[in-house]
């Protein structure tokens, strides 16, 4: 089932996207939906080209994983850690799949991130890993958007990771029944039409179970949270000379199974 937020004259609603139709439901957002809200249908079906849709959810935690991917780790010239590592990303910094990024003034390497995104469904605290998944609610996509020079000269990435507008997502969120194994998805990023991202979620080095149970030892994971599993290689940093984005740029990722974002940067 794929789950989103639209705009319905300017008001958001939660629905159920059926091929090329939303199905307005009767819970007011979807963290709602999670805990258990009414999912029950709540108006006539809309055409989904007629629809503006938002972030499909405003998370109750937004945190992301620190070189998930070796490749990346690599490009970034660091190690990758043996364990998890953890970073918040500010709530207010999600928009939605179609943005805009907004490139503050406060950097001059704005940089892109294409990440498979997992909501949480049920609250899980000192979970195992075995047991992870069964907590999961479903999937998304993020752009992790970072201001690397920031993210190089402050030691807490509040703004390197958090400025406005730093986490568009969506389109919608596909529930952990259709992606029963979230590690064999193909995850893609352009820049203006160049592929400059193409790996596997299964080249992840900590699983999404581990990330799930891993973290659950120290942070309650609530229902609504989202966890942003890192980045494969590919990044503007990475190149070299480095490849920052730029007002006027559009930034695409895709990944298998649940869809595309795109967003422009303004």
């Amino acid at each position: 089932m794929r789950l989103c937020t639209f705009l319905d004259a300017g008001t958001p609603r939660v629905g159920r996207v059926e091929g090329d139709q939303v199905i307005p439901l009767a819970a007011p957002d979807l963290v709602t939906l999670i805990r258990g809200g009414d999912a029950g249908e709540a108006g006539p079906p809309v055409p989904l080209n007629r629809v503006s849709l938002t972030a499909p959810l405003r998370p109750v935690k937004l945190l992301g994983v620190v070189r998930n991917y070796a490749l990346h780790a690599a490009e970034m010239r660091e190690e990758a850690p043996a364990d998890p590592q953890l970073f918040s990303k500010l709530v207010t910094a999600v928009t939605g799949p179609d943005g805009p990024v907004v490139h503050p003034d406060v950097t001059d390497q704005l940089d892109y991130e294409g990440e498979l995104a997992v909501v949480i469904g049920r609250t899980a605290k000192d979970v195992d890993e075995a047991d992870a998944l069964d907590h999961v609610f479903g999937y998304t996509i993020v752009d992790d958007v970072s201001a690397r020079d920031l993210q190089a000269t402050e030691r807490q990435w509040a703004r390197a990771k958090g400025c406005d507008t730093f986490a568009p997502m969506g389109p919608w969120v596909v529930t952990a029944d259709e992606i029963p194994d979230p590690h064999g998805l193909r995850i893609r990023t352009w820049v203006n039409g160049e592929l400059r991202q193409d790996g596997s979620t299964g080249d992840m080095l900590h699983s999404v179970a581990k990330l799930i149970s891993w973290f659950s030892r120290a942070v309650t994971r609530e229902p609504g949270d989202v966890i942003a599993t890192g980045t494969p290689a590919g990044v503007g940093k990475g190149f070299d000379p480095p490849r920052f984005l730029r007002p006027g740029d559009t930034v695409r990722i895709a990944i298998d199974a649940i869809g595309a974002i795109e967003h422009a940067v303004v």
